[in-house]
Protein backbone atom coordinates (compact mmCIF):
# COMPACT_ATOMS: atom_id res chain seq x y z
CA UNK A 1 0.00 0.00 0.00
CA UNK A 2 1.26 3.41 -0.74
CA UNK A 3 2.52 5.74 2.21
CA UNK A 4 0.47 8.69 1.43
CA UNK A 5 -2.62 6.84 1.18
CA UNK A 6 -2.20 4.53 4.36
CA UNK A 7 -1.48 7.27 6.49
CA UNK A 8 -4.83 9.09 5.02
CA UNK A 9 -6.76 5.91 6.38
CA UNK A 10 -4.65 6.21 9.40
CA UNK A 11 -5.97 9.60 9.89
CA UNK A 12 -9.70 8.75 8.93
CA UNK A 13 -9.20 5.94 11.48
CA UNK A 14 -8.40 8.79 14.18
CA UNK A 15 -11.15 10.95 13.64
CA UNK A 16 -14.28 10.64 15.50
CA UNK A 17 -16.64 9.39 12.40
CA UNK A 18 -17.90 5.92 12.00
CA UNK A 19 -19.42 4.78 9.22
CA UNK A 20 -21.38 1.75 7.50
CA UNK A 21 -20.60 0.75 3.76
CA UNK A 22 -22.44 -0.69 1.19
CA UNK A 23 -20.35 -1.62 -2.20
CA UNK A 24 -21.83 -3.35 -5.61
CA UNK A 25 -19.21 -3.66 -8.69
CA UNK A 26 -16.80 -1.72 -7.17
CA UNK A 27 -15.38 -0.43 -3.91
CA UNK A 28 -13.73 -3.91 -2.17
CA UNK A 29 -10.53 -2.30 -2.66
CA UNK A 30 -11.09 0.45 -0.49
CA UNK A 31 -12.85 -2.02 2.29
CA UNK A 32 -9.88 -4.33 1.97
CA UNK A 33 -7.54 -1.19 2.60
CA UNK A 34 -9.76 0.31 5.60
CA UNK A 35 -9.60 -3.44 7.50
CA UNK A 36 -5.64 -3.95 6.54
CA UNK A 37 -4.50 -0.79 8.64
CA UNK A 38 -4.37 -1.05 11.98
CA UNK A 39 -7.64 0.79 13.74
CA UNK A 40 -10.36 -0.32 11.33
CA UNK A 41 -13.02 -0.87 14.16
CA UNK A 42 -12.72 2.98 15.35
CA UNK A 43 -14.18 3.47 11.68
CA UNK A 44 -16.35 0.83 9.91
CA UNK A 45 -19.23 -0.54 11.55
CA UNK A 46 -20.56 -3.00 9.15
CA UNK A 47 -19.81 -3.31 5.21
CA UNK A 48 -21.93 -5.15 2.70
CA UNK A 49 -21.19 -6.87 -0.56
CA UNK A 50 -24.41 -7.28 -2.77
CA UNK A 51 -23.02 -7.97 -5.83
CA UNK A 52 -25.78 -9.71 -7.63
CA UNK A 53 -28.63 -7.44 -10.02
CA UNK A 54 -31.38 -9.65 -8.05
CA UNK A 55 -29.00 -9.27 -4.64
CA UNK A 56 -29.07 -5.82 -5.13
CA UNK A 57 -32.67 -5.95 -5.39
CA UNK A 58 -33.65 -7.72 -2.43
CA UNK A 59 -31.20 -5.23 -0.48
CA UNK A 60 -32.63 -2.08 -2.00
CA UNK A 61 -36.31 -3.62 -1.34
CA UNK A 62 -37.13 -2.87 -4.90
CA UNK A 63 -35.99 -2.50 -8.43
CA UNK A 64 -33.26 -0.34 -9.24
CA UNK A 65 -33.90 0.82 -12.66
CA UNK A 66 -30.56 1.44 -13.59
CA UNK A 67 -27.75 -0.50 -10.50
CA UNK A 68 -24.98 2.54 -11.59
CA UNK A 69 -26.59 5.78 -11.12
CA UNK A 70 -26.61 8.37 -8.42
CA UNK A 71 -29.77 8.00 -7.29
CA UNK A 72 -29.39 3.65 -6.83
CA UNK A 73 -25.80 4.82 -4.87
CA UNK A 74 -28.01 7.43 -2.81
CA UNK A 75 -30.46 4.89 -1.46
CA UNK A 76 -27.53 2.51 -0.66
CA UNK A 77 -25.54 5.39 1.23
CA UNK A 78 -29.57 6.11 3.10
CA UNK A 79 -29.68 2.29 4.17
CA UNK A 80 -26.12 2.35 5.29
CA UNK A 81 -26.82 5.68 7.48
CA UNK A 82 -29.98 3.87 9.03
CA UNK A 83 -27.89 0.75 9.53
CA UNK A 84 -24.67 2.66 11.17
CA UNK A 85 -27.48 4.70 13.22
CA UNK A 86 -28.60 1.22 15.00
CA UNK A 87 -25.06 -0.18 15.26
CA UNK A 88 -23.55 3.30 16.62
CA UNK A 89 -22.88 3.76 20.78
CA UNK A 90 -23.79 6.76 22.40
CA UNK A 91 -23.96 9.52 19.82
CA UNK A 92 -21.21 8.73 17.97
CA UNK A 93 -20.87 10.79 14.33
CA UNK A 94 -21.50 8.54 11.81
CA UNK A 95 -21.73 8.06 7.87
CA UNK A 96 -23.24 6.05 5.77
CA UNK A 97 -21.85 5.39 2.59
CA UNK A 98 -22.98 3.79 -0.56
CA UNK A 99 -21.12 2.95 -4.20
CA UNK A 100 -22.22 1.15 -7.06
CA UNK A 101 -20.10 0.71 -10.34
CA UNK A 102 -19.40 -1.66 -13.39
CA UNK A 103 -15.56 -2.07 -14.80
CA UNK A 104 -14.25 -4.02 -17.70
CA UNK A 105 -15.32 -7.71 -17.63
CA UNK A 106 -15.04 -10.77 -19.77
CA UNK A 107 -17.62 -9.71 -22.30
CA UNK A 108 -17.72 -6.43 -24.12
CA UNK A 109 -19.83 -3.37 -21.64
CA UNK A 110 -21.88 -0.75 -23.86
CA UNK A 111 -22.26 0.96 -20.66
CA UNK A 112 -19.59 3.29 -18.72
CA UNK A 113 -17.17 2.05 -16.96
CA UNK A 114 -16.54 4.12 -13.29
CA UNK A 115 -18.05 4.31 -9.97
CA UNK A 116 -21.41 6.45 -8.72
CA UNK A 117 -20.37 7.39 -4.74
CA UNK A 118 -22.87 8.71 -2.24
CA UNK A 119 -22.12 9.71 1.24
CA UNK A 120 -24.84 11.16 3.74
CA UNK A 121 -24.27 11.98 7.27
CA UNK A 122 -27.61 13.20 9.44
CA UNK A 123 -28.92 16.12 10.43
CA UNK A 124 -31.63 16.96 13.05
CA UNK A 125 -34.28 16.22 10.28
CA UNK A 126 -34.29 15.25 6.44
CA UNK A 127 -34.02 19.10 5.40
CA UNK A 128 -30.59 19.10 7.41
CA UNK A 129 -29.10 15.83 6.38
CA UNK A 130 -25.62 16.73 4.61
CA UNK A 131 -24.77 14.94 1.44
CA UNK A 132 -21.66 14.53 -1.14
CA UNK A 133 -22.33 12.85 -4.49
CA UNK A 134 -19.26 11.79 -7.00
CA UNK A 135 -19.14 9.99 -9.90
CA UNK A 136 -15.80 9.09 -11.99
CA UNK A 137 -15.74 7.98 -15.57
CA UNK A 138 -13.06 5.92 -16.46
CA UNK A 139 -11.78 6.19 -20.32
CA UNK A 140 -12.57 2.38 -21.60
CA UNK A 141 -9.53 0.29 -22.48
CA UNK A 142 -7.31 2.28 -20.83
CA UNK A 143 -6.73 0.25 -17.87
CA UNK A 144 -7.13 -3.38 -16.88
CA UNK A 145 -9.59 -4.24 -14.19
CA UNK A 146 -7.96 -4.35 -11.26
CA UNK A 147 -6.76 -0.69 -12.25
CA UNK A 148 -10.20 0.61 -12.67
CA UNK A 149 -11.02 -1.11 -9.21
CA UNK A 150 -8.11 0.53 -7.56
CA UNK A 151 -8.78 4.08 -9.19
CA UNK A 152 -12.76 3.47 -8.07
CA UNK A 153 -11.42 2.54 -4.60
CA UNK A 154 -9.33 5.23 -3.92
CA UNK A 155 -11.71 7.62 -5.28
CA UNK A 156 -14.35 5.92 -2.13
CA UNK A 157 -11.15 6.76 0.11
CA UNK A 158 -10.71 10.05 -0.95
CA UNK A 159 -14.15 10.85 -0.68
CA UNK A 160 -14.40 9.17 3.06
CA UNK A 161 -11.58 11.11 4.33
CA UNK A 162 -13.00 14.89 3.00
CA UNK A 163 -16.57 13.32 5.24
CA UNK A 164 -14.31 12.17 8.12
CA UNK A 165 -12.78 16.03 8.29
CA UNK A 166 -9.49 14.59 6.58
CA UNK A 167 -7.37 16.15 4.09
CA UNK A 168 -6.08 13.06 1.36
CA UNK A 169 -2.69 12.66 1.28
CA UNK A 170 -3.25 11.26 -2.33
CA UNK A 171 -4.28 12.33 -5.37
CA UNK A 172 -6.35 10.15 -7.46
CA UNK A 173 -4.77 8.58 -10.95
CA UNK A 174 -6.97 10.14 -13.15
CA UNK A 175 -6.14 9.92 -17.04
CA UNK A 176 -6.74 12.39 -19.85
CA UNK A 177 -10.13 9.93 -20.95
CA UNK A 178 -11.31 9.60 -17.55
CA UNK A 179 -14.30 12.44 -16.22
CA UNK A 180 -14.82 12.84 -12.48
CA UNK A 181 -17.57 15.33 -10.85
CA UNK A 182 -18.88 15.94 -7.35
CA UNK A 183 -21.66 18.09 -5.68
CA UNK A 184 -22.76 18.43 -2.15
CA UNK A 185 -21.41 19.97 1.03
CA UNK A 186 -19.90 17.21 2.99
CA UNK A 187 -16.28 18.55 3.15
CA UNK A 188 -13.86 21.00 5.47
CA UNK A 189 -13.48 22.56 2.10
CA UNK A 190 -17.01 23.06 2.05
CA UNK A 191 -17.69 24.36 5.39
CA UNK A 192 -15.02 26.78 4.68
CA UNK A 193 -16.39 28.18 1.50
CA UNK A 194 -19.92 28.16 2.65
CA UNK A 195 -19.19 30.01 5.53
CA UNK A 196 -19.83 27.63 8.02
CA UNK A 197 -16.00 27.80 8.71
CA UNK A 198 -14.00 30.81 9.31
CA UNK A 199 -10.70 29.06 9.05
CA UNK A 200 -9.71 25.32 8.46
CA UNK A 201 -6.69 24.04 10.43
CA UNK A 202 -5.22 21.26 8.55
CA UNK A 203 -2.42 19.46 10.71
CA UNK A 204 0.49 17.50 9.16
CA UNK A 205 -1.51 14.13 9.23
CA UNK A 206 -4.57 15.99 6.70
CA UNK A 207 -6.90 16.24 10.12
CA UNK A 208 -8.90 19.30 9.07
CA UNK A 209 -10.47 21.54 12.73
CA UNK A 210 -12.67 24.10 12.03
CA UNK A 211 -11.54 27.91 13.56
CA UNK A 212 -8.60 26.21 15.67
CA UNK A 213 -6.65 28.24 17.17
CA UNK A 214 -3.33 29.53 15.49
CA UNK A 215 -0.18 30.54 17.56
CA UNK A 216 3.03 31.76 16.55
CA UNK A 217 4.34 32.83 12.94
CA UNK A 218 1.66 32.81 9.92
CA UNK A 219 3.27 32.50 6.72
CA UNK A 220 0.63 33.50 3.99
CA UNK A 221 1.01 32.68 0.44
CA UNK A 222 -0.72 31.50 -2.60
CA UNK A 223 1.85 28.41 -2.65
CA UNK A 224 1.23 27.69 -6.37
CA UNK A 225 3.87 26.06 -5.94
CA UNK A 226 5.40 25.34 -2.68
CA UNK A 227 8.68 25.15 -3.07
CA UNK A 228 12.07 25.75 -1.39
CA UNK A 229 12.19 28.96 -0.53
CA UNK A 230 8.73 29.06 1.30
CA UNK A 231 9.74 26.11 3.26
CA UNK A 232 13.73 27.88 4.40
CA UNK A 233 11.56 31.37 5.23
CA UNK A 234 9.40 29.11 7.41
CA UNK A 235 12.77 27.21 9.81
CA UNK A 236 14.67 30.56 9.94
CA UNK A 237 11.11 32.46 10.98
CA UNK A 238 10.42 29.56 13.20
CA UNK A 239 13.93 29.83 14.85
CA UNK A 240 14.02 33.63 15.17
CA UNK A 241 10.36 33.50 16.83
CA UNK A 242 11.09 30.43 18.90
CA UNK A 243 7.92 30.02 17.84
CA UNK A 244 5.88 27.40 15.52
CA UNK A 245 5.12 28.44 11.90
CA UNK A 246 2.02 27.43 10.18
CA UNK A 247 1.35 28.74 6.48
CA UNK A 248 -2.12 30.20 5.65
CA UNK A 249 -3.46 30.11 1.87
CA UNK A 250 -6.39 32.21 1.68
CA UNK A 251 -8.81 30.72 -0.94
CA UNK A 252 -10.02 34.58 -1.63
CA UNK A 253 -7.88 37.10 -3.41
CA UNK A 254 -8.01 41.05 -3.71
CA UNK A 255 -7.17 40.86 -7.55
CA UNK A 256 -7.84 37.03 -8.66
CA UNK A 257 -10.68 34.33 -8.59
CA UNK A 258 -11.45 32.69 -5.93
CA UNK A 259 -9.73 29.37 -5.46
CA UNK A 260 -12.15 26.19 -6.35
CA UNK A 261 -12.62 24.01 -3.83
CA UNK A 262 -10.66 21.23 -6.26
CA UNK A 263 -7.77 23.70 -6.65
CA UNK A 264 -7.54 24.31 -2.83
CA UNK A 265 -7.75 20.83 -2.38
CA UNK A 266 -4.23 20.71 -4.46
CA UNK A 267 -2.35 23.35 -3.10
CA UNK A 268 -3.40 22.15 0.81
CA UNK A 269 -1.73 18.96 -0.59
CA UNK A 270 1.06 20.01 -0.81
CA UNK A 271 2.16 20.77 3.24
CA UNK A 272 0.40 17.44 3.64
CA UNK A 273 2.85 15.29 6.09
CA UNK A 274 5.31 17.85 6.48
CA UNK A 275 4.00 21.36 7.72
CA UNK A 276 0.30 22.81 9.00
CA UNK A 277 -1.36 24.66 7.01
CA UNK A 278 -4.60 27.47 8.01
CA UNK A 279 -6.87 27.62 4.72
CA UNK A 280 -8.97 31.24 4.82
CA UNK A 281 -11.03 33.72 2.86
CA UNK A 282 -9.17 36.29 4.24
CA UNK A 283 -7.33 38.09 1.38
CA UNK A 284 -6.39 41.31 3.39
CA UNK A 285 -3.59 41.28 6.18
CA UNK A 286 -6.64 43.64 8.17
CA UNK A 287 -9.04 40.71 7.71
CA UNK A 288 -6.16 37.93 8.88
CA UNK A 289 -5.36 39.87 11.58
CA UNK A 290 -9.08 39.67 12.92
CA UNK A 291 -8.94 35.65 12.20
CA UNK A 292 -5.38 35.01 13.84
CA UNK A 293 -4.78 37.60 16.40
CA UNK A 294 -1.44 37.47 18.70
CA UNK A 295 0.36 35.78 15.28
CA UNK A 296 3.41 37.22 13.47
CA UNK A 297 2.81 37.71 9.78
CA UNK A 298 6.09 36.31 7.89
CA UNK A 299 6.63 38.35 4.39
CA UNK A 300 9.17 39.33 2.00
CA UNK A 301 9.63 42.51 0.96
CA UNK A 302 7.50 42.73 -2.05
CA UNK A 303 4.48 42.20 0.58
CA UNK A 304 5.80 44.51 3.10
CA UNK A 305 5.81 47.72 0.39
CA UNK A 306 2.32 46.48 -0.54
CA UNK A 307 1.46 46.50 3.48
CA UNK A 308 1.90 50.58 3.54
CA UNK A 309 1.02 51.22 0.20
CA UNK A 310 -1.79 53.89 -0.31
CA UNK A 311 -3.14 52.55 -3.39
CA UNK A 312 -4.11 49.29 -2.16
CA UNK A 313 -5.97 51.40 0.32
CA UNK A 314 -9.30 53.73 -0.02
CA UNK A 315 -6.96 56.17 1.43
CA UNK A 316 -4.02 57.48 3.08
CA UNK A 317 -6.65 57.40 6.58
CA UNK A 318 -7.50 53.45 5.67
CA UNK A 319 -4.43 52.78 5.07
CA UNK A 320 -3.59 53.54 8.95
CA UNK A 321 -6.95 52.44 10.38
CA UNK A 322 -6.10 49.13 8.82
CA UNK A 323 -2.57 48.75 10.48
CA UNK A 324 -3.71 50.38 14.05
CA UNK A 325 -6.64 47.38 14.00
CA UNK A 326 -3.53 44.63 12.73
CA UNK A 327 -1.58 46.28 16.06
CA UNK A 328 -4.47 46.03 18.43
CA UNK A 329 -5.01 42.61 17.32
CA UNK A 330 -1.34 42.07 18.74
CA UNK A 331 0.16 40.92 15.22
CA UNK A 332 3.28 41.94 14.05
CA UNK A 333 5.20 41.24 10.04
CA UNK A 334 8.60 39.89 9.99
CA UNK A 335 10.15 40.63 6.90
CA UNK A 336 12.49 38.86 4.28
CA UNK A 337 14.30 40.87 2.18
CA UNK A 338 13.98 39.84 -1.59
CA UNK A 339 16.47 40.28 -4.93
CA UNK A 340 14.86 42.00 -7.37
CA UNK A 341 15.97 43.63 -10.76
CA UNK A 342 19.96 42.49 -9.71
CA UNK A 343 18.84 45.07 -6.28
CA UNK A 344 18.92 43.19 -2.91
CA UNK A 345 15.74 45.13 -1.16
CA UNK A 346 15.55 45.16 3.62
CA UNK A 347 12.87 46.38 5.32
CA UNK A 348 15.50 49.39 5.34
CA UNK A 349 13.81 50.03 1.72
CA UNK A 350 10.26 49.85 2.51
CA UNK A 351 8.66 53.85 3.43
CA UNK A 352 7.37 52.92 6.75
CA UNK A 353 5.03 55.05 8.75
CA UNK A 354 6.77 56.37 11.95
CA UNK A 355 3.72 55.30 13.93
CA UNK A 356 3.92 51.57 13.04
CA UNK A 357 7.95 51.17 12.37
CA UNK A 358 7.28 48.81 15.44
CA UNK A 359 5.31 46.54 13.85
CA UNK A 360 7.78 45.36 11.56
CA UNK A 361 10.64 43.32 12.35
CA UNK A 362 13.49 42.12 9.64
CA UNK A 363 15.15 38.77 9.14
CA UNK A 364 18.97 39.32 8.71
CA UNK A 365 19.78 39.11 5.34
CA UNK A 366 22.97 36.62 6.18
CA UNK A 367 20.00 34.22 7.66
CA UNK A 368 17.82 34.40 4.29
CA UNK A 369 17.50 35.51 0.97
CA UNK A 370 14.44 35.40 -1.08
CA UNK A 371 15.54 35.32 -4.44
CA UNK A 372 12.98 33.47 -6.33
CA UNK A 373 9.18 33.75 -6.69
CA UNK A 374 6.82 31.18 -7.68
CA UNK A 375 5.98 33.33 -10.65
CA UNK A 376 9.34 32.63 -11.54
CA UNK A 377 9.51 29.07 -10.88
CA UNK A 378 6.64 28.54 -12.49
CA UNK A 379 8.20 29.98 -15.42
CA UNK A 380 11.32 28.01 -15.20
CA UNK A 381 9.25 24.65 -15.28
CA UNK A 382 7.42 25.89 -18.27
CA UNK A 383 10.53 26.53 -19.92
CA UNK A 384 12.39 23.65 -18.96
CA UNK A 385 9.65 21.29 -20.20
CA UNK A 386 9.53 22.88 -23.46
CA UNK A 387 13.34 22.57 -24.03
CA UNK A 388 13.52 18.79 -22.27
CA UNK A 389 10.04 17.30 -23.31
CA UNK A 390 12.00 13.81 -22.60
CA UNK A 391 11.49 14.82 -18.76
CA UNK A 392 7.72 14.48 -18.45
CA UNK A 393 7.74 11.11 -19.34
CA UNK A 394 6.95 9.19 -16.69
CA UNK A 395 10.08 6.63 -17.00
CA UNK A 396 12.00 9.99 -17.70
Amino acid sequence: MDEALERTIIAIHRSPRQCAIVAAGTGSQALAWLIRVPGASHTLLEARLPYARASLRDFLGQHAKHCVSAETATAMARWSLSRALELREGDVPVLGVGCTGALSTTRPRRGMHGIELAILSPGGGPESERQVHYALRLEKGARARGEEEEACSLLLIHALALACGVIPGFTLPLLAGDEVRHEGDLSPLTDLLQGRARHILISQDGSALADAMVMGGVLPGAFNPLHEGHRRLAEVASELLRAPVTFELSVENVDKRALTEEEALRRAQQFWGWAPVALTRAPTFREKARLLPGCTFIVGYDTAVRIVAERYYASAADMQEALREIRDAGCHFLVAGRAREGTFHTLADVPLPEEFRSLFQEIPPALFRLDLSSTELRARQHDDAVANPERLRPDA
